[in-house]
């Protein structure tokens, strides 16, 4: 562009000292040294069949050449490379709050072996490596925090600005900066398929993508190229002179067309990026900003996907917090995320655990053993009977796990265990509703009467529950069949979700841990906030709208534009001029998208 600027404005300075030979030279130079680049990429276009609207361009340059209207070339010339600078300008913001991410990659691990810190490389570090991170490092894997407490800076992968506390046995992401002193994590992935990794692979994904709305921009051009033509004929018949159509072709060189719409839609992928939301390219900007209808999944999506204690209900004469010791103790030898909430709610209130002798598990039922000479089950109420008790009976139709207790053949009470409803959750169908979403459908696995008591509480109204990975598959054909004109929307975090995340038009997937889930989907919310959906769709709907308005504005200029030339009341430099003034208004509406 400074290059077009420069030859521009040399010619400008000859021709006011008096020089118009070296002015008019400086034009022509100016407008070949940017068509003979132009002339080959229009040929590459033409030999793929892709009639763009770049041969506009190259028909008023070449024209501009052909009748000695120099100054309008070079006019042209500077158009061109400006809307191209701009473009530019907004791909790199655009793409600076994704490659952010790229560019912290670590490539080295510190790792406990031996007794000694070693550095490795860290894509070999594997599950169970005992890892060192120093004060201001990036944490190279997924992992368990084992130092007994850590602050981390997660800004980079949720945008959240406060750091985070985490404690001995709580998840540390992989990307994530500490913020504090040297702490130690046991990796629980590999370092290839880690949050951080899997954030990398869909930025990659995002910058190699073209939106279904710049292709259509293209069909656009299929018709204006044409129009224009035809127009530009109509002036050289009526007054016989070719400068009249060489006036038309440059006004009618709709830069509008090419750059405005993939600006809007490459600013809306940074948007949504500083929202908490990877989206995989422009083309899903476009289809959220079609979504009528969300699905919802309940477990990891609505709820945190993570159980912990509700109560402790001891028996009559038996100490609640002895109760919990005995139970969290014996569950320290299972591996089942309800034991583990056990032992978790244990460890948070500071009770002393001791190892249990002789454990013996059912997986998924329950579990025996010897804790300080006591013999202590815990389990479910079927595998309590099992063994011959009698636990009472209890109601588990607001979605709440009864884990029964027994301490030397006497039933010692029950733990209450729930998944917990994200806070967020609540407010998510207004805000959904207030970016333009019509229907939101809760659609679990889960049983009826715990999918109504989450429904109640986040005040949906749809309830799909009981639903297996076929039939969410099947209701998202149903919906996308009902609602041909509308888009459907799936969330969800689960490997039964996948197959709807896949067909639905926009999969949407809680989380950025290498998942099924995370593949499959079009974007992924990585700030742990589903309410980041609707933020999501949200800019997509308003970047959209900047796109076809922006479109619109600068065609119905170059069309009025291009009846002035065909009359003779606009001349090739002015209306060269004039596109350039158009250009320039409709690309900077375009960079209102990466605005709030």
């Amino acid at each position: 562009m400074l290059a077009a600027l420069a030859g521009v404005s040399l010619g400008g300075v000859a021709w006011a000292f008096g020089n118009p030979s070296l002015a008019r030279g400086c034009w022509a130079v100016t407008t070949l040294a940017l068509l003979a680049p132009l002339t080959w990429s229009v040929a590459q276009s033409l030999a793929r069949r892709d009639f763009g609207v770049d041969v506009l361009a190259l028909l008023s340059m070449a024209g501009a050449i052909a009748v000695g209207q120099y100054l309008a070339g070079a006019v042209v010339a500077v158009m061109l490379a400006g809307g191209n600078a701009l473009e530019r300008f907004a791909r790199s913001r655009a793409r600076r709050d994704l490659s952010m991410l790229v560019s912290r990659i670590p490539t080295t691990a510190s790792v406990l072996r031996g007794g000694e810190i070693v550095t490795v490389a860290a894509d070999v570090v594997c599950v169970g490596d005992r890892v060192v991170v120093r004060a201001g490092e990036v944490v190279p894997t997924d992992g368990m925090v084992l130092s007994a407490d850590a602050v981390v800076d997660t800004a980079a992968l949720t945008g959240e600005p406060l750091p985070a506390h985490l404690r001995r046995g709580d998840d540390i992401a992989s990307g994530s900066v500490n913020a504090g002193a040297t702490i130690e994590v046991a990796a629980t992935h590999p370092a290839g398929e880690s949050t951080f990794a899997t954030l990398v692979r869909l930025v990659r994904d995002a910058e190699h993508s073209q939106a279904p709305f710049v292709r259509m921009a293209d069909r656009y051009a299929g018709v204006f190229l044409p129009i224009a033509l035809g127009l530009a004929a109509l002036g050289w018949i009526v007054s016989g002179d070719p400068v009249r159509a060489v006036a038309v072709l440059v006004i009618a060189t709709p830069c509008p067309l090419i750059l405005a719409a993939p600006v809007a839609l490459v600013s809306a992928v940074s948007r949504t990026a500083r929202a908490g939301v990877i989206v995989k390219g422009p083309p899903v900007i476009e289809t959220l900003a079609a979504t009528t209808t969300v699905m919802l999944d309940k477990t990891g999506t609505l709820t945190l996907g993570t159980p912990t204690v509700r109560a402790v209900e001891p028996a009559a004469g038996v100490d609640g917090s002895e109760l919990l010791r005995l139970a969290a103790s014996l569950d320290q030898a299972s591996p089942h995320i309800v034991a583990q909430a056990i032992v978790a709610q244990a460890r948070e209130q500071g009770v002393a655990l001791t190892f249990p002798a002789m454990p013996d598990e059912t997986p998924g039922q329950g579990i025996t053993g010897i804790v300080e000479g006591h013999r202590v089950a815990v389990g479910s109420s079927g595998f309590i009977a099992g063994l011959g008790y009698s636990p009472p009976e209890s109601d588990p139709s607001q979605g709440v796990t009864h884990v029964h207790v027994v301490v030397d053949d006497a039933v010692a009470g029950r733990i209450d265990v729930s998944d917990r409803l994200r806070p967020e959750s609540r407010g998510l169908v207004d805000l959904l509703r207030g970016a333009g979403v019509d229907h939101v459908l809760l659609v679990t696995g889960d049983r009826r009467p715990v999918a109504e008591a989450i429904a109640a509480a986040t005040g949906i109204e749809h309830v799909y529950a009981e639903m297996s990975a076929r039939a969410k598959l099947e209701l998202v054909e149903a919906l996308r069949a009902a609602e041909p004109h509308g888009g459907v929307a799936m969330v969800g975090d689960g490997i039964n979700d996948a197959p709807a995340l896949a067909l639905a038009d926009t999969g949407v997937a809680v989380g950025a841990t290498a998942t099924v889930a995370t593949q499959t989907a079009d974007a992924v919310i990585v700030s742990d906030r589903v309410d980041r959906i609707a933020d999501a769709i949200r800019i997509s709907r308003r970047s959209m709208h900047i796109a076809g308005q922006s479109v619109v504005a600068g065609l119905g200029l170059s069309v009025l534009g291009m009846l002035l030339a065909v009359a003779g009341l606009l001349q090739p430099v002015g209306g060269a001029l004039a596109q350039e003034a158009i250009d320039v208004a409709v690309i900077l509406n375009a960079l209102r998208a990466l605005a709030d």
